[in-house]
C-alpha cells in the first residue's frame, strides 16, 4: 500500500492539469451513505423503490410520496467536507487540480473550498418553481410541510438530475473537456455504474489513470494504478 500511496504522490506532484472524479464514496466519510454498497440506499427497504421515486415520472405523478422520501433522504445540509474533500481543495488551490466533476448532489466540494466543480446530476442546494422559473433556497424546499411551493403557487423541483432526465449538456462538455485535457485522472469513490457518467472516462487520453475504491469496478483493469481505501485516507496520506 505504501507504494502505491508513494506513487500517486509522485503523479500528483508532476501534474499540471489532473482531474478528479469522484461519485457517493466520496461523501460517505461525511455521513451521507452511498447508493449501492450493502448498507446504501438501494439496499433499503420501500414501499415503492429509490429508483422509481426518482424518477420524473414518479416526480410529476406524485409529488407528496417523492418530496417525503426526498425530504427524509436526501437531506445533506449539515453535513461537512471531510478530508477527501478538503484535500482536492488544496490541490485546486496549489494549481495541481484542473477541476472537479461530481455524480454527487452535495455540495460539500464547492463547502470545502473547490471552484471548477462539474455537478453532473445537479445539486440540492439548487431549486426553481416550475412555473415562473423563480430559485428558491434549499432550506425552504426541505422545512416545507409538504410538496414546497413558490410565492407564484407554482410547485417547486430540485435542481438535481431524476432517470429519465439528461445530463445537462453544459456542464458534461465541460466536464468531458477537461478530463480530455487533463494529464492524470483520479477516479474514486464511484462503482462506474451509472451511465451516461461513467462513460466519461473513454475521453480520457493520458497515460495515468488512477482507481480509489473498496470495491471492484468494471474499469479496475484499465487502471494504471488501483487503490482499495476509503479516499479520505488516501488523499490524508498524499496530500500534505
Amino acid at each position: 500500500m505504501e507504494d502505491k500511496l508513494n506513487l500517486l504522490r509522485q503523479w500528483i506532484n508532476e501534474s499540471c492539469t489532473a482531474v478528479f472524479f469522484g461519485g457517493a464514496g466520496v461523501s460517505t466519510e461525511s455521513g451521507i451513505p452511498d447508493f449501492r454498497s450493502p448498507d446504501g440506499l438501494y439496499s433499503q427497504q420501500y414501499t415503492d423503490p429509490p429508483e422509481e421515486v426518482l424518477s420524473h415520472t414518479f416526480f410529476l405523478r406524485s409529488p407528496k410520496e417523492f418530496y417525503r422520501f426526498y425530504k427524509d433522504k436526501m437531506n445533506c445540509l449539515a453535513a461537512q467536507p471531510n478530508t477527501a474533500h478538503l484535500k482536492l481543495a488544496k490541490l485546486e488551490q496549489a494549481g495541481k487540480l484542473r477541476s472537479i466533476v461530481t455524480q454527487n448532489i452535495d455540495g460539500l466540494h464547492q463547502k470545502a473550498g473547490s471552484r471548477r466543480v462539474w455537478e453532473l446530476h445537479g445539486s440540492i442546494h439548487r431549486n426553481f418553481c416550475m412555473r415562473c422559473g423563480q430559485s428558491i433556497p434549499a432550506q425552504a424546499v426541505f422545512s416545507a410541510p409538504e410538496v414546497p411551493r413558490c410565492p407564484c403557487g407554482g410547485m417547486v423541483k430540485p435542481d438535481v438530475v431524476l432517470y429519465e432526465e439528461g445530463l445537462d449538456s453544459n456542464i458534461l462538455e465541460g466536464a468531458v473537456e477537461d478530463i480530455r485535457r487533463s494529464d492524470l485522472l483520479i477516479v474514486g469513490g464511484t462503482s462506474l455504474a451509472v451511465y451516461p457518467a461513467a462513460g466519461l472516462l473513454r475521453y480520457y487520453e493520458g497515460r495515468r489513470l488512477v482507481l480509489i475504491n473498496q470495491s471492484p469496478t468494471p474499469y479496475d483493469d484499465y487502471a494504471d494504478l488501483f487503490i482499495s481505501a476509503p479516499i479520505g485516507q488516501v488523499f490524508g496520506a498524499v496530500v500534505p
